[in-house]
């Protein structure tokens, strides 16, 4: 194992690097991790809403407009 180095004395640069060692890790894995119960209800919820017409889909320009009104 690499040479550990305390998270606050880690320039925004390692930080970054060492998120995506993990999540390319991760990602290798990824047959054998399980999603928790609850994220099937919420995929379930939004392909429901898709499908029954109530949620829509838009842009990403469009998504972040709306959500900068709802911040503002």
């Amino acid at each position: 194992m690499g040479i550990a180095l305390s998270v606050e004395k880690m320039s925004m640069e390692e930080k970054f690097q060492t998120m995506e060692t993990i999540w390319d890790d991760l990602c290798k894995k990824a047959d054998s991790i399980s999603s928790p119960p609850w994220h099937e209800k919420v995929l379930n919820d939004r392909e429901n809403g898709i499908s029954n017409g109530k949620d829509v889909f838009v842009d990403l320009n469009t998504a972040k407009k709306n959500i900068e009104k709802s911040i503002a």
